[in-house]
């Protein structure tokens, strides 16, 4: 059966993105975190990879477009803020080096100059898995373009751990993981079906985030 390309690709956009998610958490502020704010930061400690910014600045702006009570700091103003107590090689690692942190004078003036309530720490990526498939592209007299099939599949796994710096401890974590798998149909032209994995992983994370820090939530 011969297919014509207008129905190949509505056929793959069809195709979805599956999420899990988990959470633990306690002590969520009862009626949101008023003028407080947060932070929203990510680990970059691992020797094969970096938490993306770009993922960082999505959860964020989830946050603070759905509830425009919570400000969030951007990542790279409070790194610099506060240079170079955040830097990959000198962040805590944990809550207990808050305590310590939070003995050196100016770091904690800052942190009471920006009325900082939470520091979310976002652990994780989004990477390429399986591919399969094949392409050949030219250009002959006649004209040219692109003819063959591809697909690959995406996965996303993140944590954020939720540090309250009222009292310095931990309050939860939560998780999102996600996979998909993208299309790449070429007849003539190669029209690329992306699989919004990461996007799924954003709103996903952000959501529960949002759902901790709301007042009524």
């Amino acid at each position: 059966m011969r297919l014509t390309l207008p129905l190949i690709v509505i056929l793959f956009l069809s195709g979805c993105v599956t999420a899990n998610v988990d959470e633990m958490t306690f002590d969520a502020p009862i009626a949101g975190i008023g003028d407080g704010s947060i932070v929203i930061l990510g680990r970059r400690h691992a020797p094969d990879y970096d938490t993306e910014p770009d993922f960082i600045d999505c959860i964020g702006d989830h946050i603070s477009g759905r509830d425009s009570s919570i400000t969030v700091i951007p990542e790279r103003a409070f790194v610099d803020s506060l240079y170079p107590w955040f830097e990959p090689r000198t962040a805590p690692l944990s809550v207990e080096g808050l305590d310590r942190l939070m003995a050196i004078e100016p770091v904690a003036d800052k942190i009471v100059e920006l009325n900082l309530n939470y520091m979310v720490w976002v652990d994780g990526r989004t990477q390429d898995t399986n591919s399969t498939g094949s392409m050949t592209c030219g250009i002959s007299p006649a004209g040219g373009g692109c003819f063959g099939f591809g697909t690959w599949g995406t996965e996303s796994d993140y944590e954020a751990t939720i540090w309250n710096f009222t009292n310095n401890s931990e309050v939860g974590r939560m998780s999102a993981s996600t996979s998909g798998q993208s299309y790449m149909p070429a007849v003539v032209v190669p029209i690329p079906i992306i699989a919004p994995v990461q996007d799924t992983a954003c709103q996903s994370l952000g959501q529960q985030l949002l759902q901790y820090l709301s007042a009524g939530s």
